[in-house]
């Protein structure tokens, strides 16, 4: 677990050491674990950078919203599979798995995107990934460890399939949601690949298409000569771990508050009474 815990750490305390490092070490290469010297000019440049900030509002706005439409269409889908008397339950589920073994294609999706007008809109960015079908299964495994009498007993006192799920179902099955959560918003906060598709609008695209046209730039630089090239790419470069600390530092924040909740949704489904 030791030797694991240290290749873990590594690349990000390299990453750290790398954006705080003096620029003459950079250059030199002689950053290894700790940093050598102390310089804050890089976080200054990234800070400084306004579409940085354009960016991260972008990020935000995909996580906050999209994490809310995923958890609330995930639980919407997962609850009513869970019911055993539900009728036809087993032959949704199995078409709900089929769509993991088989796709459309990149291309097909692509124009299904665009005939749908989210071409180039926020919403390309959330609902064409507004369910995960590992989710769900979570979701819906959890909700059948329920007792189906706590339920009929709701239903005996008038409460209606949408009251029992919002006011009995998902107030008891928080360390699930918390689960879903965590998993959606971590997915959309390193989420670019759907934007670099269909969000071409730079004034909307999310940090991570930000940090990989940063990245492309330094190694574009790096790859162009020596002298006064070299020095403005190696600027570059530690300009570049300084935004990679940026971007994952407030997912890092997070995830410790839910780690709980992450134990325990691993754990679902793994024993049987």
């Amino acid at each position: 677990m030791i030797l694991v815990l240290i290749i873990t750490l590594y690349p990000f305390l390299y990453v750290l050491s790398m954006s705080l490092s003096d620029q003459g070490s950079v250059l030199r290469q002689e950053v290894w674990l700790l940093p050598k010297g102390f310089n804050l000019k890089s976080y200054k440049k990234v800070f400084s950078d306004s579409s940085i900030w354009v960016a991260y509002g972008n990020t935000l706005y995909y996580t906050i919203v999209g994490t809310i439409v995923n958890v609330i269409f995930t639980c919407m889908t997962a609850y009513p599979l869970s019911r055993r008397r539900f009728w036809g339950r087993n032959f949704i589920s199995l078409l709900i798995v089929f769509t993991t073994l088989f796709s459309g294609g990149m291309i097909p999706n692509f124009l299904l995107i665009k005939n749908l007008g989210l071409y180039n809109t926020r919403w390309a960015m959330i609902l064409p990934n507004a369910i995960s079908v590992f989710n769900m299964i979570l979701a819906r495994t959890f909700f059948m460890g329920i007792p189906e009498s706590l339920m009929e007993s709701a239903s005996i006192d008038g409460a209606g399939e949408g009251t029992i799920l919002w006011k009995i179902v998902v107030p008891l099955s928080k360390p699930i949601v918390a689960v879903l959560t965590l998993f959606y918003a971590v997915g959309h906060w390193n989420s670019y690949f759907n934007a670099l598709l269909y969000v071409p609008d730079i004034k909307l695209q999310p940090l991570q298409m930000y940090l990989v046209k940063l990245l492309v730039l330094a190694q574009d630089q790096l790859a162009e000569g020596d002298g006064d090239l070299l020095q403005l790419a190696m600027e570059a470069m530690q300009t570049k771990y300084a935004t990679i600390i940026v971007v994952i530092l407030p997912i890092l924040c997070i995830y410790p508050f839910l780690q709980k909740y992450f134990a325990q949704g691993v754990m679902i489904g793994a024993i049987k009474e």
